[in-house]
């Protein structure tokens, strides 16, 4: 029975990672395979798999789950964020579940099976739309990202997924399989590029320039370096014109800026100056607010800081977050949840620095963090916790982190 169990078991987890990107339309199903893991895992669970949480990076992990956990009782406002406190223990439930699997490329092929199969549904729906629609235009960002299977963020993150995974996949020497794995990275790149990801796209250059420092020309290696940090210098410098514009003008919809040509990018930026100076109204925040708290107080900033009534009833009817995870972690937990968190991603990094494919995996986690609240969408815990399976129980073999020329 326990032979028969064990083989079953990794094919509910790459079944669950397939299907996550269609949980609207097959809404039950990735709870049944949760329930199926759940109950099937005593059975399939042994001493020597729970060795593999013994590493430090899983540790603090752990100690920052616990303490949110631990912050809300104490508060008493786990009540009121427990819908968070829920999404955080999806990603921790699925670390721990995920202990008794050994076919950790398995998992992989099915995200990048997944991510082809929401490829051709949204080309699919793309060109539907436009033939079915007169008034349909390609430039249209908004009616491109109507058509799309899910939100145009997680389409994003699935494609650069499926494009590290498929570069791991392929072997240093020739074979015969590489070509597919590098027909999927060629068709996720255009993909990005059709739904016009800018994070996808952000985190792909990033990646690009990462796998240039593992490169064994040093004076490749320094010149990427140099570009990294003129990039990151360049990024940080636009976003605090844009936000100090943002707060002596308010919010306009007519600003010819990069960032403000879309939605999205305009709908962060009014987010994070919010998020910001609710931060620095709380002054020095040791144990945090809680989640629904950060919340309401991002809704009675829009409430008196946007200036455009059409704009300002649309932040607080949808009741926007901070869309950035670490600003949404120091207020609702504090300077300690903050450094919890941080200090996690260091230490991981720390680990695996040596290592390609998991660096890319954390600079993959730390970008999206830094434009998304992830543990506020359950698909975001799900992918969390498969990049949290990747970092810390996964078996990465350092032989296939070496780059391919």
């Amino acid at each position: 029975m326990r032979i028969l169990l064990s083989s079953i078991y990794p094919f509910a987890f790459m079944l669950l990672f397939f299907i996550i990107p269609f949980d609207d339309y097959i809404r039950a199903l990735p709870n049944i395979l949760i329930i199926i893991l759940i109950v099937t895992f005593p059975f399939v669970i042994k001493k020597e798999h729970i060795g593999k949480l013994r590493k430090l990076p899983t540790m603090l992990f752990i100690v920052f789950f616990g303490y949110i956990v631990l912050a809300a009782l104490v508060t008493g406002r786990i009540e009121t964020d427990f819908k968070i406190i829920k999404k955080i223990g999806i990603a921790a439930g699925l670390l721990v579940l995920y202990l008794p699997v050994y076919h950790d490329r398995k998992v992989q092929k099915a995200i990048m099976f997944s991510a082809l199969a929401a490829v051709i549904f949204s080309v699919v729906s793309i060109f539907y739309a436009a033939n079915t629609n007169a008034s349909f235009e390609f430039g249209d960002t908004q009616m491109v990202i109507e058509a799309l299977l899910i939100d145009r963020l997680y389409l994003g993150l699935i494609s650069v997924l499926s494009i590290v995974f498929s570069y791991y996949a392929m072997r240093r020497e020739y074979h015969d399989h590489n070509k597919y794995y590098f027909a999927n990275i060629v068709i996720n790149v255009l993909f990005i590029a059709l739904i016009v990801s800018k994070i996808a796209a952000i985190v792909c250059l990033v990646i690009f320039i990462v796998a240039q420092l593992y490169s064994k020309k040093k004076v490749l290696r320094a010149i990427m370096a140099i570009t990294a940090i003129a990039i990151i210098f360049c990024a940080v410098f636009f976003i605090k014109n844009q936000l100090k514009s943002n707060t002596s003008k308010g919010f306009k919809t007519e600003v010819n800026t990069f960032f403000n040509t879309s939605n999205t990018w305009r709908t962060r930026i009014v987010a994070w100056d919010c998020a910001i100076k609710n931060i620095e109204n709380q002054g020095i925040n040791l144990a945090g607010v809680g989640f629904k708290k950060t919340k309401d107080d991002l809704i009675n900033c829009y409430g008196t800081n946007i200036k455009n009534d059409t704009e300002r009833a649309t932040f607080v009817n949808e009741r926007y977050n901070s869309h950035n995870q670490f600003l949404d972690i120091y207020s609702s937990t504090g300077l300690i949840g903050l450094l919890l968190f941080v200090g996690f991603l260091i230490v991981t990094f720390a680990t695996n620095k040596k290592q390609f494919f998991p660096t890319a995996i954390i600079v993959t986690l730390v970008i999206y963090c830094l434009v998304e609240n992830i543990f506020h969408r359950q698909m975001g815990a799900y992918y969390f916790g498969l990049m949290l399976i990747i970092l810390l129980v996964s078996n990465n073999n350092p032989q296939n982190n070496t780059l391919k020329n």
